[in-house]
């Protein structure tokens, strides 16, 4: 029998990606000793099989749309995109699925590296499962962080596993560009996969159970996007669900809730995110496998004076950028928590609290056209109680709009809190606008007085002049 050796540190991280990365980035500045574990790529799913290869595949598809809206410019583009070419860009963002470099970032703050599979064992104990069959059994002074993030969730279709559908992680690591692609489901993933495989050449039907696409933002921006996608050729239909799916083949063979049947070479299900948190011992801790874990702003978990949650698996905001902004905090948190420091009350704003996750999270969906938004929708600030007004101007209005490309469309919202005088959520959709939501960000962040923002002069001529025709169309 192999013994296992047991190393004590004052943090543990579970998971290698974007977020645990951070967490040990700052337990690290703390001063703290970390060993970080990781079972797949030191980088995680951000790194190669989401952010960066998704947005990498994304940006000769947007370059080349805005391009043919420029006159002198837009003939010399009127060919197909080099799919071969689009593909190995990609790849080279996607560091060609090797974690040298990220490993050689983890060494560089002193953090330790265990590669394997990590489960707890009981408080602040975790054992780490090499390839090898190796244990190494780590046990942690202060603090062990969850950081392991999320799977695709598939539907419960029988014969699903022999169909070998795609998720995200397929469709953006894909080598091939498919004749025929079947998009089951209607968010982000949905909507920017859809975009790449149309405009790679692939005839992309999307299947949508409810109502439009990107749910989650205001409805004009499913409605622009989906607009856009079907001019490109995308045929969306909305009110579809999926009852059964099979191989014959080669070729996937779905039937949808009304009869239809549809056949294509691949089919995506971008139904949902699972937590990564079925196999890491949480039963050892009174806690449910397979579970969301539930922190307060802190991202400590509840009922737990040690054990810490950040990222996806606290399913607060899904995001690469919010789970890092949670993994600053955290690491803060721990260092201050393990030095003796007594932490003030928690209040919103302040240095160990996430506060933004309730109230200011960004996020934008880079298909064309672009929609951004931060903050709250007009439907989700009407249902929190705030009472609220709408103000909405076109694009189109604004003239560095038009110089950016003819045709332009766009639509852009701010949602005012007529009790504070401040604002509570601002969504922009066109091409080019994500580069315009950090603004937002600071004006939801900050709790900017809309009085303020009438002296925040936007250059003209440029997109963010959107800014002053929103403030006008409110003041009247």
């Amino acid at each position: 029998m192999t013994e296992t050796e047991t190393i004590a540190y004052d943090v543990v991280v579970l998971g290698a990606g974007p977020v645990g990365e951070n967490v040990a980035d700052r337990t690290r500045a703390a001063g703290l000793s970390t060993a970080i574990v990781e079972s797949e790529r030191v980088g995680g799913e951000c790194s190669y099989w989401a952010c960066m290869p998704s947005k990498a595949l994304l940006r000769p598809v947007v370059a080349r749309a805005e391009a043919r809206r420029v006159p002198g410019l837009g003939q010399a583009v009127r060919g197909p995109l080099d799919a071969a070419a689009v593909l190995a860009r990609r790849d080279e963002y996607a560091s060609h699925w090797h974690d040298d470099g990220q490993v050689v970032w983890v060494e560089s703050i002193g953090a330790d590296l265990y590669r394997g599979h990590g489960r707890l064992t009981g408080e602040r104990s975790v054992t780490v499962t090499a390839a090898d069959g190796k244990v190494t059994a780590l046990t942690a002074r202060h603090a062990v962080a969850v950081c392991t993030g999320t799977r695709a969730r598939l539907p419960e279709l029988p014969g699903l596993a022999d169909v070998r559908p795609w998720t995200s992680r397929e469709a953006t690591s894909a080598q091939e560009v498919p004749g025929r692609l079947l998009v089951v489901g209607g968010g982000v993933v949905a909507a920017e996969m859809a975009t790449v495989f149309q405009a790679l050449g692939s005839r992309v039907t999307v299947l949508v159970r409810g109502a439009g696409l990107l749910p989650r933002m205001e409805p004009f921006a499913g409605e622009l996007v989906a607009e856009a996608l079907t001019e490109a050729g995308a045929d969306i239909r909305t009110g579809t669900s999926v009852t059964s799916v099979s191989r014959d083949n080669g070729t996937v063979v779905a039937v949808t809730g009304t009869g239809d049947r549809l056949e294509a070479d691949e089919i995506l299900f971008a139904t949902g995110r699972a937590p990564r948190t079925d196999d890491i011992g949480l039963e050892t801790v009174g806690l449910q496998p397979g579970s969301w874990l539930t922190v307060d702003d802190t991202l400590r978990v509840d009922g737990t004076d040690w054990l810490y949650a950040c990222g996806d698996v606290n399913h607060r905001a899904l995001l690469t950028h919010q789970g890092k902004y949670q993994a600053r905090i955290a690491g803060d948190v721990i260092g201050a928590r393990a030095a003796g420091r007594a932490l003030p009350q928690p209040g919103a704003w302040g240095t160990y609290a996430a506060t933004a996750d309730h109230h200011a999270v960004p996020q934008v969906v880079f298909t064309d056209p672009e929609a951004a938004a931060v903050g709250l929708s007009l439907a989700e600030a009407e249902r929190a109680g705030h009472r609220v007004r709408a103000v909405d101007v076109h694009l189109s209005s604004v003239a560095g709009a038009q110089l950016y490309g003819d045709g332009y469309r766009g639509r852009a919202r701010m949602v005012v809190d007529l009790d504070e005088g401040i604002l509570r959520g601002v969504t922009f959709v066109g091409p080019g606008v994500g580069e315009l939501l950090h603004s937002a960000t600071v004006a939801v962040a900050g709790r900017v007085p809309v009085d303020r923002l009438w002296h925040a002069v936007p250059s003209f001529p440029t997109i963010s002049e959107v800014w002053l025709r929103l403030l006008e169309a409110y003041r009247g």
